[in-house]
């Protein structure tokens, strides 16, 4: 029999990388991938708990498959990632068509899991944190690829505690992946076309820290630079604590590190700083942001901003606003306040109306958008260095690529571009993206 799975994927890049290596586990196994629900026998949800918004997400997609399930009782419907991590087998109690659970640990576990549901009928859940030496031998790769970008897992988890934050309750303590075998994994994808690397992990810039003999993310970089058949590095995400000189210099020093960094800063004040348990204030963290631009003027920032922290007044969110207005982001990602359970921001007293808290969440996204549309449309008229990806979601013969800043650009090409880095004079600048001429050389 032809055996189907049907995927969906929800968070950060390292929920990408794992739904990467399901879809390769569950070929070793006979399944195959399709794009609907209808057509599968397995239904997976690799998930998030970072907000309660992308929980709530996640179990109404899963609610969806019940009707599936209540129509086809072979049907097997799996639960992964950071929700099944942080809330376990309790999850086949509360949804009882559920059947099975895997955290973030465990998705090498998977086809074992699948197997034994299938063979038992019954119910399976792996959630266990892994110790640190199995963990260095499970680190996600794929070498197989086909695509000219690819994203490559460097370190995982994180040591930081944010008060807000349940990423080392769900992904655990850091742990660096041996350089070696980083640039190996490197290595043979540039010998299969890929062009761009974006090396991640929860705190890329702690990468190889307290490990004896390992270099540091500075020299990783440098490393991965020298590699044959690389145009383009990326990386993310960076905690400013942990934002070094020699780091910085790198925007500077390394043509192929690209002019962009995600620094989340996520409030202006230094009085919610302290209670988010960040490790920097706002003086330091505008250090950076002028080291940056020093080392490399043409850098473009993004960030995240959460709004409505318990205890933010007036004078605190006004404080992110003259931040958001003086670092001038290209874009920001923002987030109201949810309290995780967990974390130690959950248990903060919170008594600021709802209603305050929208408001301000309306202005500040007001100020950004106004600040990004200037961003962007400077861009209209001026040649960018764009990497073409491949053929474009607007169809009529148009590729698509990205400029150093990440951001999409359409334009008409030859499919022979794919895998190129090109001249394309932008024409236009949209909200999420950018239209352009191929400049002929």
């Amino acid at each position: 029999m032809d055996k189907t799975f049907y995927l969906e994927t929800f968070g950060c890049q390292m929920n990408v990388v794992d739904s990467e290596r399901i879809v390769d586990l569950l070929g070793g196994i006979g399944y195959r991938q399709v794009e609907q629900a209808q057509q599968a026998h397995l239904l997976l949800l690799n998930t998030c708990a970072v907000r309660d918004k992308a929980v709530r997400k996640a179990y109404g997609h899963l609610g969806r498959f019940k009707p599936l399930k209540d129509a086809d009782s072979s049907l097997i419907i799996g639960l992964g990632g950071c929700v099944a991590q942080q809330e376990g087998e309790e999850l086949l109690k509360e949804f009882p068509y559920l059947d099975l659970v895997f955290g973030t640990h465990n998705v090498h576990r998977l086809p074992e899991l699948v197997n034994a549901v299938e063979v038992r009928r019954g119910k399976a859940a792996a959630v266990d944190f892994l110790d640190r030496e199995t963990r260095l031998q499970l680190f996600p790769s794929r070498i197989g690829s086909e695509a000219v970008t690819r994203f490559v897992t460097v370190m995982q988890g994180c040591d930081n505690f944010c008060s807000f934050c349940v990423v080392p309750i769900v992904r655990g303590r850091e742990i660096s992946r041996p350089g070696g075998e980083i640039l190996a994994e490197i290595r043979d994808l540039a010998a299969q076309g890929v062009r761009e690397i974006t090396l991640i992990g929860q705190n890329v810039n702690s990468y190889g820290v307290g490990v004896a003999g390992e270099m540091n993310f500075a020299g990783l970089l440098r490393a991965v630079a020298a590699i044959d058949g690389i145009a383009r590095i990326r990386f993310t995400t960076s905690h400013p604590k942990d934002l070094s000189d020699e780091l910085i210099a790198c925007f500077g020093e390394i043509d192929k590190l690209s002019s962009h960094l995600h620094l989340p800063v996520q409030s202006g004040s230094d009085r919610i700083l302290r209670e988010m348990n960040r490790g920097y204030g706002r003086d330091h963290y505008l250090g950076l942001v002028d080291k940056l631009k020093q080392a490399c003027p043409e850098i473009r920032l993004t960030t995240d901003v959460i709004v409505g922290f318990p205890g933010e007044d007036a004078a605190d969110f006004e404080a992110t606003m003259t931040l958001l207005a003086e670092v001038r982001y290209a874009e920001i990602y923002s987030f109201l306040f949810s309290p995780r359970r967990g974390t130690a921001a959950a248990e903060l007293p919170d008594a600021t109306p709802a209603a305050v808290k929208q408001e301000r969440f309306d202005r500040m996204l007001a100020l950004q958008n106004a600040i990004s549309e200037q961003t962007w449309q400077a861009d209209v008229g001026q040649v960018r260095e764009v990497l073409v990806e491949g053929e474009s979601k607007q169809g009529r013969g148009q590729l698509f690529g990205r400029t150093t800043w990440n951001r999409i650009v359409n334009f008409s090409g030859s499919p022979e571009l794919v895998g190129q880095l090109v001249p394309v004079r932008i024409t236009k600048s949209y909200r999420n993206s950018q239209l352009g001429e191929l400049v002929k050389e």
